[in-house]
């Protein structure tokens, strides 16, 4: 596992599943299921070994990903860690969805939702999100963190597909009753409606590294629309990214460590929580020094914490109860 905070392009060495894997493997006294409690695909009355699956995007949670394991014997699985506060996610996972399609049953895609999943986190040591990894013959492989270019993510898939084969996972699958759909007829989701200027502007200057282009985008597209919430949001994010860019987590949490009422080292170690989806953590290390502090201190606090809160979203229970404690402590 890297010390590295993310960046759009950080590799992910191998990561330790055998929890999960094992569990999987154990003998079952019941078909085993997915997550929607469909059984799993077992390949039975299909041609030429092709299994039927109910989907090749699918949500996957802790208590499914077996299904995952299993699935991986045929076909290497994409596995897209992810969470609906994350802007790079949102620009990321279109793009695994519809490679996935266009590698029609070569490949499936697994989506977890880091807010709800956490022994799938840890088990893929995730620190930041997006995290892609992949699962071949029951064993992971990490791949990326952050969101990347297309053709870049499609190279991805493609030495994921020559590793799958070199270990014997050269398999297909076919989404139940698609060969029933009449020829012509219409396939798939719609396309995206095409991003405003300045956030598409924002989100290529993020997949080049430059977070400081992508800052002054958003800021531009929230000066044009000041209720434009997602480039609030997006803002907030790569706002976030910048500050971490450089800086090992081994050194950020040891300055945060050596010293408890270091504001800096906390917002920073603060940051590095956030960035790994480990929010309240964050806002509890946050809230607990604001009533300790006073000045450009409490004020520095504050405005990160808004921060937080405009990233992952204003109806997310967590920044409810936090922005209540918040008021509080202020007032």
């Amino acid at each position: 596992m890297t010390n590295v905070p993310p960046t759009p392009s950080s590799l992910r060495g191998a990561v330790d599943l055998s929890s999960l894997v094992d569990r999987a493997q154990r003998p079952q006294t019941a078909p085993a299921t997915t997550g929607a409690g469909t059984p799993a695909p077992t390949g039975a009355g299909q041609p030429d070994g092709v299994l039927s699956v109910p989907s090749l995007v699918m949500d996957v949670t802790d208590q499914s990903f077996q299904d995952v394991v299993q699935l991986s014997t045929v076909v290497p699985v994409i596995v897209d860690i992810w969470a609906e506060w994350c802007g790079p996610c949102k620009q990321l996972s279109p793009v695994l969805e519809r490679l996935t399609e266009e590698y029609a049953g070569r490949l499936v895609l697994a989506k977890v939702d880091a807010d709800t999943n956490p022994q799938l986190v840890q088990a893929f040591q995730a620190q930041s999100i997006p995290t892609v990894a992949a699962v071949i013959g029951g064993r992971p492989l990490g791949l990326f963190v952050g969101a990347l270019p297309e053709a870049e993510v499609r190279d991805v898939f493609e030495q994921v597909l020559q590793a799958a084969e070199q270990n014997g996972v050269a398999g297909r699958v076919q989404v139940d009753g698609a060969a029933d759909v009449p020829e012509g007829a219409e396939q798939g989701e719609p396309e995206p409606e095409p991003l405003p200027p300045h956030h598409q502007a924002a989100y290529d200057a993020i997949e080049r590294g430059d977070y400081a282009a992508a800052i002054a985008e958003y800021r531009t597209a929230i000066l044009q629309d000041p209720h434009d919430q997602m480039a609030v949001a997006g803002l907030a994010q790569v706002s976030l990214l910048d500050r971490l860019s450089g800086r090992t987590a081994d050194e950020i949490r040891a300055a945060a460590g050596a010293d408890q009422r270091d504001v800096a080292a906390q917002l920073a170690v603060a940051d590095l929580d956030v960035s790994g989806g480990h929010v309240e953590d964050a806002f509890g290390r946050l809230l607990d020094l604001v009533p300790t502090v006073f000045g450009e201190d409490r004020e520095a606090l504050r405005v990160r914490l808004v921060e937080y809160f405009e990233l992952i979203g204003s109806e997310d229970p967590r920044v409810v109860a936090a922005r209540r404690r918040l008021a509080n402590a202020l007032y």
